[in-house]
């Protein structure tokens, strides 16, 4: 049964639970910067064409600037993407502030506030180097894999902050079984998103050839990295059925919400299968290059919760 609580949430609770979506909207942003090429529409960092607010006009570029690297709307989309990352890293600082008044009461959501802090500040030095690397592959990697890590370092302290909301009992060897089953679940997906990352670097490496190949040609389907991304995605589904059919079993004694996360993750592991396929067929539109790359981390983030509510909110009291 779900433990009920009439208390009002404190400033950090809601602040948390905002950053949280407020950095998965950055994500969305990254994905869409990097689905139309965008990427470099700001050649230079931290200031975009050696200027702080970057001009509408080729003929307003600042005295140096070649014009040929000058395009608009890519320049506009990696600014925005700037300029909301800037807002997050304000989020994430009065977040760090808010939980200092949480130290004597757990000073693990004090803990986790400053390590994600500190990350948010070595993720924006880093996106500077993936600037300066002209979007070297391996950097890429690291910058999607630090920004899961901070989504999922700011989405346990809120969860910490939240804990006394989120208690119902559940027999151990139950709670056991769907942990394991949501950790694994959690990791072979981090798994493919790491592989999906490396195809989509083989990808950028071919659109980015001097000699720019068809859109059909970007995507090797022989190649050997991605026929074990495609195989991988067997293997997510088959950990998202086994979690689905225990969860079912003990559905009785779950808050009924919960199904609902596992609803929602099931539909995205599904979709996700069927963009990838759309993605290799219809020869990498920017549309579904955005749902893909946008949707592993909402993927990931309810993975994250459905493993947080039974790890960090669960009374683990037999019955």
């Amino acid at each position: 049964m779900t433990n009920t609580t009439n208390k009002r949430w404190t400033p950090f609770q809601v602040m948390a639970v905002v950053t949280v979506i407020a950095t998965l909207v950055l994500i969305v942003v990254g994905g869409l910067v990097r689905a139309s090429g965008a990427g470099l529409g700001c050649p230079d960092w931290p200031k975009c064409f050696g200027v702080w607010v970057p001009p509408t006009n080729v003929a307003d570029l600042p005295p140096g600037w070649d014009p040929a690297l000058f395009n608009p709307t890519h320049t506009w989309l990696e600014y925005i993407n700037r300029l909301v990352g800037v807002l997050i890293g304000i989020f994430i600082t009065i977040t760090m502030i808010l939980s200092l008044w949480w130290v004597r009461r757990d000073p693990i959501v004090t803990a986790t506030s400053v390590l994600s802090f500190v990350l948010v500040i070595f993720q924006a030095w880093l996106g500077g180097q993936v600037v300066r690397s002209q979007l070297e592959g391996g950097m890429i990697t690291a910058h999607m894999l630090i920004a899961m890590l901070i989504v999922s370092l700011l989405l346990f302290g809120a969860f910490r902050g939240h804990r006394e909301r989120l208690k119902f009992a559940i027999p151990h060897h139950h709670r056991k079984h769907l942990l394991t089953l949501g950790i694994v679940l959690f990791g072979v997906s981090i798994i493919q998103m790491v592989l999906g990352t490396q195809v989509r670097e083989l990808v950028d490496a071919a659109k980015n050839m001097a000699i720019k190949p068809p859109r059909s040609q970007w995507l090797d389907v022989e190649n050997t990295l991605y026929v074990i991304h495609r195989s991988f995605s067997w293997l997510v589904l088959l950990s998202m059925g086994g979690l689905a059919w225990v969860h079912r079993r003990y559905a009785m004694e779950l808050p009924s919400w919960m199904g609902s996360i596992v609803w929602w993750i099931g539909v995205l592991v599904i979709s996700q299968i069927f963009i990838g396929i759309g993605l290799e067929r219809l020869d990498m539109p920017g549309v579904l290059q955005l749902l893909h790359l946008s949707g592993i981390s909402f993927l990931l983030t309810l993975q994250f919760m459905y493993i947080l509510v039974l790890w960090q909110g669960t009374d683990v009291a037999g019955r």
